[in-house]
């Protein structure tokens, strides 16, 4: 069967630039600048992740620097006006922070900074406290795998497994992470979940599938052929 998926904890950083409730409005402008982040988790007590502080939120203190808004865009951005008069991280942050576990797929971190339009996540433990951050561009490093190491992979985890009999007439190709599948093979219905475990492991960009066989498929009970 296909090796088990990586997961966060194998490619999160664990060298975490943060910052206390009470970090003043300059504190985080100049932290983020010196360390080149977009977005800090904001901790308190021990480190415990209680928000997310982003660049977006910092925006509305310049925005709003000399204009004065008219009553309908005070009430269509009651939240951005609040953080252009604010003056520390807990006023500034999101919260709750959007976070992951370090256990969570890299599919489902994925599927967290998708649907969330997020482009890190901190890494908390069952107390919210904070063990790493991972990034989108973390997240990518499982494309950085070889063609070798896929096509070994895909030779040992599914050809092995699917075609036992045939592993060693079906060819595997994987040029730029697209991994070609050739030769002949008796049961053709195996061919969509051979496609499937092979996009399945992590580095295959895309599956090409030419095998041929006869199926399986049971006759027309009615006796028609």
């Amino acid at each position: 069967m296909p090796e088990t998926p990586h997961i966060v904890s194998d490619v999160m950083t664990l060298t975490v630039v943060a910052v206390g409730r009470d970090a003043p409005f300059k504190e985080i402008v100049q932290t983020m600048e010196q360390w080149k982040v977009s977005a800090m988790p904001v901790l308190e007590g021990e480190g415990r992740v209680i928000g997310v502080v982003s660049e977006a939120d910092l925006l509305p203190k310049e925005e709003f620097r000399d204009s004065d808004p008219s009553l309908l865009e005070q009430r269509r951005r009651l939240s951005d006006l609040a953080k252009a008069g604010a003056v520390t991280a807990g006023e500034l942050m999101s919260t709750p922070a959007i976070t992951v576990h370090s256990d969570a797929t890299l599919a489902q971190a994925a599927r967290i900074m998708a649907v969330r339009r997020v482009k890190r996540l901190p890494v908390v433990d069952d107390v919210d406290m904070l063990q790493g951050i991972v990034s989108r561009a973390d997240l990518l490093k499982v494309f950085l795998r070889s063609d070798e190491d896929i096509e070994e992979e895909v030779r040992r985890t599914v050809v092995s497994y699917l075609f036992p009999a045939f592993s060693h007439a079906i060819h595997v190709n994987v040029h730029e992470g697209v991994v070609t599948l050739r030769g002949h093979i008796r049961d053709t219905s195996l061919i969509a979940v051979a496609v499937r475990l092979v996009r399945a492991i992590e580095g295959v960009v895309d599956v090409e599938p030419h095998l041929t066989g006869e199926s399986t498929t049971p006759a027309d009970p009615g006796g028609k052929q």
